[in-house]
């Protein structure tokens, strides 16, 4: 039998405020379960309907998500009140799965004043749609410059979520559990919110201001300042990469003394990991985008397209057209 958690009081609302998930083709189900969870656990301890959602896809039918479970739906994309917020659960390619007629439904919807937001990588149907533009928002880490890239007129940050005004969006996963745990807050108070989190088993609520990705020291394994200073500033310049010499010595280290760094903890010169991360940005552009690859070599620090694709073939075992070949003939789009 189940136990009824202990009662949150709070006051009750004229009436439960509206949700409306749109379930895109190949959505992760991480993020929609986590919104719809936050939400019911909140009805569940304040022991009232606060919360109210319904679900829909385009054209009303079920929806397979990203790992192949089949979801059903309330109904097709139609209209929703100026009230609701509405949010967007992308997933794999979210190029492929943003139809026109989605993003003309968005456009008219957003005139009337609601809400929107993306989970996941739906931010990207969100920017199509032109509901973006001059705003802040954030996507999954591993679509960052892709998106960038193709839309030049948005604030974009590494953020687990991003609310400004009435467009939100989030970088996935569990960062669905952290934005509802927000909008849960401003609702009925941080009281509420330590419930359902405890409810969650969730004990480390993330902000707004929280980045997407584990610490630089926490990734490579390495706990050492110097070091970490080094590829945080090969991250950040990546299309403008800047030399060995220069990294040593804005670190207060010799050229030969950085070089023993990396080997010794990261077994590779600074010149080889540098080159490695903007290989990996430009594979993640061909792969995401359909700029030109001259265009994704200049993104990735390559002047010479030449020594780009040898560069590109020496890492992956084949030359960027040829990736790009093969990404055509799967089907182009943000893999989420």
């Amino acid at each position: 039998m189940a136990i009824a958690p202990q009662r949150v009081p709070v006051e009750a609302p004229a009436r439960p405020r509206r949700f409306v998930f749109v379930l895109l083709p190949e959505f992760t189900m991480l993020c929609f379960a986590a919104a719809v969870e936050a939400l019911r656990i909140a009805n569940r301890v304040a022991g009232r309907d606060l919360y109210a959602w319904s679900v829909r896809s385009e054209g009303g039918g079920t929806v397979a998500c990203s790992n192949g479970v089949v979801v059903g739906v309330d109904g097709d994309l139609g209209e929703v009140g100026r009230d609701d917020a509405v949010f967007l659960c992308g997933g794999l390619d979210v190029q492929r799965n943003t139809s026109g007629r989605l993003l003309a439904w968005l456009r008219r919807e957003a005139r009337k004043g609601p809400v929107l937001g993306g989970l996941c990588t739906a931010g990207h149907a969100l920017a199509a749609a032109g509901l973006l533009e001059g705003r802040r928002a954030t996507i999954h880490w591993e679509n960052h410059d892709s998106f960038a890239e193709a839309f030049p007129g948005t604030d974009l940050t590494k953020q687990v979520f991003v609310v400004d005004g009435p467009r939100i969006t989030t970088a996935g996963g569990t960062a669905s559990i952290d934005l509802m745990l927000k909008l849960i807050a401003e609702d009925h108070g941080e009281g509420l919110v330590g419930a359902v989190a405890d409810q969650l088993v969730y004990s480390s609520i993330r902000t707004a201001e929280d980045t997407q990705r584990l610490s630089i020291p926490t990734r490579i394994g390495v706990r050492h300042p110097r070091l970490s200073d080094v590829v945080r500033r090969m991250e950040e310049n990546l299309e403008e990469p800047i030399s060995p010499s220069v990294l040593a010595r804005d670190v207060g280290m010799s050229t030969r003394q950085l070089e023993r760094l990396f080997r010794r903890y990261l077994s590779r010169s600074p010149k080889r990991y540098y080159m490695e991360m903007r290989l990996q940005k430009a594979r993640n552009l061909l792969m995401q985008t359909e700029m030109p690859v001259i265009e994704v070599a200049l993104a990735s620090g390559f002047a010479s397209p030449s020594h780009f694709s040898k560069c590109y073939r020496a890492q992956y075992g084949t030359t960027p057209y040829r990736e790009r070949g093969a990404q055509a003939a799967r089907g182009p789009g943000l893999r989420g």
